[in-house]
């Protein structure tokens, strides 16, 4: 039996370790493995999950029932001191020695502290372990101000985690922009402003000479004369190998660290020592991602069980990752160094869209590029670029799309080579997911995962293996369902209509009839959508499946109260109404603040104050806004014709009968309204998900703009039409969305999808091409007849109203609710 031994258990040690033992089913090999951490092998890559409520169990790649289950020795808590190459054994801090046949070093990197005067101060730490993250999260509990040394991909994800604990958030760079190894310029600035927008503040081309503080640190000092103010500071500025057991054993280093092997992993000196992962320096190069450590376990767990060996001669580092909520990728040649190129580019400020390829002089190769803010197209072009595949006539239609009713040429991955690789971190190309696709006859994503590993990685090709299982069973003659999750084998549009049909009014006669399970948080809430949609019921009636903001019909705030946001139906409100919101918000003592589809946020309130407050509102004429659920939130207005000198048609009005015909709509996703009464637009209609702009005919109507992170013009459905037949066409387009769209999809990303696009849905809705007009027409009118204040039905139901209390038994609010004061109203104190 040969003996194996690896040092270090982190992702590429235990990768190794499954590899090996998925290659040696008849346990030929004996593994003993030593973590000096208390936890078996965790993701390291989703790290910054612990800040957001995922635990140590939740990030495990593999309970220690595992490696007893695979007859593999795991050594907790356990530091390898020395590597005996003469008598072939390694020694532990404890004293303990095993021998080995084959060495495996997989003890990764630790974090690169920079020589500043004061790094051994109370409140720094570096960002690598769990370890280090519970320290980091216990000594934020009691600070106000942090900083992050380091602007690189790293150091963004701890700046995630402090701004995830409620800090005042700083991130210092040296270098003069973020991501220097993966943006160019105009990237890296677009990022900066995304990131302030965040209210994280970015402090580029610092030089950090100290670090202040008497014992603790209070603040930094910059070479420049500047300084910073802080109370806690987190060093993530890059890695360095933990390459120390090879210096004390007579292993050649690099220069700049690691341990220096050649193509097969093998250490120069010694060819029963492999090094993988970030302690290996293959050809004077460190290898900071997952994905070149796995393949580097494959590779030699192909030398040890004779398998084909494949030399590792280097590896592609384009990588995608969605830092702070912002997609940020880069790929391929992204600088466009290595051959003379011709970049394209595309920076859209407004919707914060920067995207640039490079290609080749003669205009046939894509050799790579950048994205920032929008990334979707990166596994796509990642391909393209690995594969030589062909461009399109108009290279620029990778990143801006078809453009004029033209169908898009781009390839897609039913072109790809079959040798193309889908999944880097675990090696699975696309050949050999549509063999297993065809041959074991596989339906669903989460079989591919468990069966061929793919996606379990950084889970960055999930989005492309599911492109492919869709391709491959429709090139099968397979019928490909949309299916809404595990429990349902139906998709959200046929589950409305089983509703309808079969008059189902639960969730619990929905799943025991057509699905199977439990459920899960995916279909619940979708199917609690459904319903409401089609009954117009109180949504409290299925309380259980519901968000909390639709159970308690207010919005969760940070600090666990909630907002209470009144209908204001055009933003027109009488001054007898303003007094009644300043009676109550002085009352309940809640902070007040006008929002921008003008209404009035009250602020601060706990669960069990929202009937009380609730019902001082309704008997004062107000209604609920339906500011937490996916339904109508507002029409917004200008003054229009009544007090403009340039308004055409009375928009206030206009507004107020479009608001109250619609509230309280049940839809996928939230809907947003306007009425502007001139073509200066001050509603700005354009953006919502429905637009009304006044002409001297009539009326413009728009559809499927949104504002938000990706913002989208509406476009014109019809022109110059009355009010009558505006409204009309309004029931229809927002009935037909209720019928099609996916759970959670706003109508312009549902328009976008359509087929036929705005010339389609102008047949439906106007044309009535579907002969539906009149049925979707009947539907709103139901909703319109059936409507109830939703907060007026709990005011009044002594039942529905004793669900608002913190606990079941006791009367007294939330004890851990608190609050500072800020320009002299309340606000939350931040979440431990």
């Amino acid at each position: 039996m040969t003996k194996i031994v690896v040092i270090g258990n982190g992702m590429v040690g235990y990768k190794f370790c499954e590899k090996l033992r998925q290659a040696d089913p008849d346990k030929a090999f004996k593994i003993t493995v030593f973590g000096e951490e208390h936890w078996p092998a965790y993701d390291r890559v989703h790290l910054s999950d612990y800040f957001t409520g995922s635990t140590a169990e939740d990030l495990l790649l593999a309970p220690s029932s595992w490696y007893e289950e695979n007859d593999i020795v795991l050594r907790r808590n356990e530091l390898v001191t020395e590597i005996n190459r003469e008598e072939k054994k390694v020694i532990s801090h404890t004293g303990t020695e095993v021998p080995y046949d084959k060495l495996i070093l997989a003890t990764g990197s630790g974090a690169m502290v920079p020589p500043i005067n004061g790094v051994e101060k109370k409140g720094v730490f570096v960002y690598r372990t769990l370890e280090d993250l519970e320290a980091i999260i216990d000594f934020g509990k009691n600070v106000k101000k942090a900083a992050v040394i380091g602007g690189g991909l790293l150091g963004l994800e701890a700046a995630k985690a402090v701004r995830d604990m409620g800090l005042e958030t700083h991130v210092v760079e040296f270098a003069p922009r973020l991501m220097p190894r993966q943006l160019d310029e105009a990237g890296s600035s677009l990022l900066k402003s995304k990131l302030e927008d965040l209210g994280i503040s970015i402090h580029l081309n610092k030089n950090t000479q100290q670090i202040k503080g008497n014992g603790k640190l209070s603040g930094l000092d910059f070479k420049d004369g500047s300084e910073l103010p802080i109370e806690m500071l987190v060093i993530s500025a890059g890695i360095k190998p933990r390459d120390e057991l090879a210096k004390t054993c007579g292993l050649s280093y690099a220069e700049r660290g690691g341990v220096v092997v050649n193509e097969y992993l093998q250490t120069i000196e010694d060819k029963d020592i492999f090094a993988i992962g970030e302690v290996a320096s293959v050809q004077n190069m460190i290898y900071g991602l997952v994905a070149p450590g796995y393949e580097m376990a494959t590779q030699v767990v192909n030398q040890l069980t004779g398998n084909k060996v494949k030399p590792f001669l280097g590896y592609d580092m384009s990588t995608k990752l969605k830092l702070i909520g912002i997609d940020v990728a880069s790929f391929g040649d992204a600088f466009g160094i290595n051959e003379p190129s011709t970049p394209i580019v595309y920076h859209n400020k407004n919707s914060g869209e920067y995207k640039r390829i490079n290609i080749s002089l003669d205009g046939k190769r894509l050799l790579g590029g950048i994205l920032v803010g929008e990334a979707s197209a990166y596994g796509m072009l990642l391909q393209m670029t690995q594969n030589n595949m062909p461009l399109p006539p108009n290279p620029e239609d990778l990143i801006l799309g078809a453009r004029g009713g033209k169908a898009s040429t781009g390839a897609g991955v039913s072109d790809l080579p079959a040798e193309a690789q889908i999944c880097s971190c675990e090696n699975v190309t696309k050949g050999a997911l549509c063999k297993i696709i065809e041959e074991d006859g596989l339906t669903k994503l989460d079989e591919i995962k468990a069966c061929t590993k793919a996606g379990t990685g950084c889970g960055g090709c999930i989005p492309m293996v599911n492109d492919l299982l869709k391709s491959q069973l429709k090139a099968m003659g397979k019928q490909v369902k949309n299916t809404l999750c595990a429990h349902f084998e139906y998709s959200r549009q046929e589950l409305l209509d089983i509703v309808k049909i079969k008059e189902i009014k639960s969730y619990d006669e929905l799943l025991n009839q057509y699905g199977t399970g439990d459920g899960c948080e995916t279909c619940k809430p979708a199917v609690a959508s459904i319903l409401a949609s089609t009954w117009n019921e109180l949504i409290t009636k299925q309380d259980t499946i519901q968000d909390s903001n639709d159970r308690y019909l207010a919005n969760i705030q940070k600090g666990g109260t909630y907002s209470v946001v009144p209908r204001v139906p055009g933003g027109e409100i009488s001054p007898e109404k303003l007094m009644v919101i300043a009676q109550v918000a002085k009352k309940y003592g809640l902070y007040t603040k006008i929002t921008g589809g003008q209404r009035i946020d009250m602020f601060g309130a706990r669960v069990d104050q929202l009937p009380d407050i609730w019902e001082e509102l309704i008997d004062a004429g107000f209604e609920s806004g339906h500011a937490y659920g996916k339904s109508l939130r507002t029409v917004k207005s200008c003054v229009g014709s009544t007090w403009c000198r340039y308004g055409v048609q009375d928009a206030v009005s206009f507004a107020i009968e479009v608001e109250e015909r619609y509230r309280g709509l049940r839809s996928p996703h939230k809907l947003k309204g306007a009425v502007s009464g001139c073509i200066r637009e001050c509603a700005e209609a354009q953006s919502k998900d429905f637009g009304i702009i006044a002409t001297e005919k009539g009326w413009n109507l728009y559809v499927g703009g949104n504002g938000g992170s990706k913002p989208q013009h509406a476009k014109l459905l019809i022109n110059d039409v009355d009010s009558a037949t505006c409204l009309k066409y309004i029931d229809r387009y927002l009935m037909f969305y209720i019928r099609t769209a996916d759970p959670l999809t706003r109508t312009a990303t549902w328009l976008n999808k359509l087929d036929g696009g705005i010339d389609y849905l102008r047949e439906v809705v106007v044309n009535d091409s579907l002969n539906i007009g009149e049925e979707l027409e009947r539907e709103m009118a139901f909703k319109i007849e059936t409507y109830a204040c939703e907060w007026k039905e709990v005011v009044n139901d002594p039942k529905l109203r004793a669900k608002f209390q913190h606990f079941v038994n006791d009367d007294q609010g939330d004890p851990q609710v608190a609050f500072n004061e800020v320009r002299g109203q309340k606000a939350p104190v931040s979440w431990g």
